[in-house]
């Protein structure tokens, strides 16, 4: 995949922006510079570094993303991260990673460009959990059948941590992200979601967050959180 995309895939900036910091020399592949039109692989190690940032300039909040919120990438018409929270945007910060617009809840968003990669990068297995209720009863074998992986168009999916909590729902802890996967396992195990929302990421946990809403992350939290991506809240840029 080139860079360009892979960095508009992991929500750090669009194409043409990310065109940009390659240009100013701002990002690095396995520790050497980028170029325009550079491929990534799944196993490449991909940061951006503005080299002008202070530790106490790194901004991170969590957001309950309502329903219908674009994350990036908005077509005309649709709302985004930043038409919601125009604050937040002013201060600089991006949200990492996705959720599709009809699922919600929790979002990182941040302007520390170390994290992307860290916590988007498959190798890294960062756990997320979902809650998910779904059209149709649960089958006696669906907590089984999706803890040991569900194939998806020839792919075979991470296995993964569910509890039952209801006839129709469930909540299930994902080390991997693949576009749709929730509902893709669904669809392959004869079901589909009827929503979907994300409720932790690492440490940091949705809780009572209403919709629309954005808390900072700070303190023992952050600390938690930066360590677990292998990051100092010193700011150091490892």
């Amino acid at each position: 995949m080139r860079i360009n995309k892979y960095l508009a895939e992991q929500g750090y900036a669009t194409r043409r922006g990310a065109d940009e910091l390659i240009k100013k020399g701002q990002v690095f592949i396995n520790g050497k510079p980028a170029e325009l039109g550079s491929k990534v692989e799944e196993d490449d190690t991909v940061e951006v570094k503005t080299g002008k940032r202070k530790a106490q300039d790194y901004l991170y909040f969590a957001y309950n993303k309502p329903r219908g919120v674009i994350t990036h990438s908005p077509s005309e018409g649709e709302e985004d991260v930043r038409d919601s929270l125009p604050g937040l945007a002013d201060m600089g910060v991006f949200p990492v990673g996705r959720l599709d617009k009809d699922s919600h809840g929790l979002i990182i968003l941040t302007n520390d460009g170390r994290i992307t990669d860290r916590l988007l990068n498959p190798r890294h297995e960062h756990d997320k959990e979902y809650a998910v209720r779904t059209k149709s009863p649960l089958r006696k074998n669906f907590k089984a059948r999706m803890e040991e992986g569900v194939v998806i168009e020839g792919y075979k999916t991470k296995p993964s941590k569910v509890s039952i909590t209801g006839d129709h729902s469930f909540s299930v802890t994902l080390t991997e992200g693949k576009k749709h996967q929730i509902r893709r396992m669904l669809v392959a195990l004869y079901n589909e979601v009827a929503d979907l929302k994300r409720t932790r990421v690492l440490n940091i946990r949705l809780g009572k967050l209403k919709a629309g809403e954005a808390r900072a992350i700070e303190g023992a939290e952050l600390d938690e959180f930066l360590e677990l991506l292998g990051l100092k809240s010193s700011g150091s840029h490892q």
